[in-house]
């Protein structure tokens, strides 16, 4: 890993490889994914830039792991438990340990934002029907998720 790597128009470095969000996953929508830090770099996390297309969304899932958020372009809604809030650059999101949440870009705008994890994690859980049900008892809640 280089010491310097430049930031470029369209959000990207150099020397940073633009990756499908989840190659194996197909429940989502336009997302992509740059890891910027990680093992390479020596460090326990991972700081990932993800862009979400405008009316695009991620995977509707939860982790035994923390996610630390921050907005750096565009706008959007993300759900974290069973709250829906708007964000625009620089809020920053936390998800709790075992907390449902998935992200949507405007569909005027993408969404770009950081995502700090740690590099040792457990894998992403789907839901399941009862959750899905608890989750689209909120009619609000029911308009919102892409699954």
């Amino acid at each position: 890993m280089k010491p310097v790597s430049r930031f470029r128009p369209g959000f990207r470095w150099d020397d940073v490889a633009l990756e499908p969000y989840k190659p194996e996953d197909a429940h989502y929508r336009d997302v992509s994914r740059q890891v910027l830090f990680g093992a390479d770099a020596g460090l326990a996390a991972e700081l990932r830039y993800f862009e979400i297309a405008p009316g695009g969304w991620t995977t509707l899932e939860r982790h035994a792991h923390v996610h630390a958020v921050l907005v750096l372009r565009g706008a959007g809604r993300v759900l974290v438990g069973e709250a829906l809030f708007d964000v625009a650059p620089f809020d920053r999101v936390r998800v709790p340990p075992r907390t449902w949440h998935q992200l949507r870009a405007a569909d005027d705008a993408p969404l770009g934002f950081l995502c700090l994890v740690d590099a040792l994690r457990d894998r992403p859980e789907r839901p399941g029907p009862d959750d899905l049900a608890a989750l689209r008892a909120d009619p609000e809640r029911a308009a919102f998720l892409r699954v």
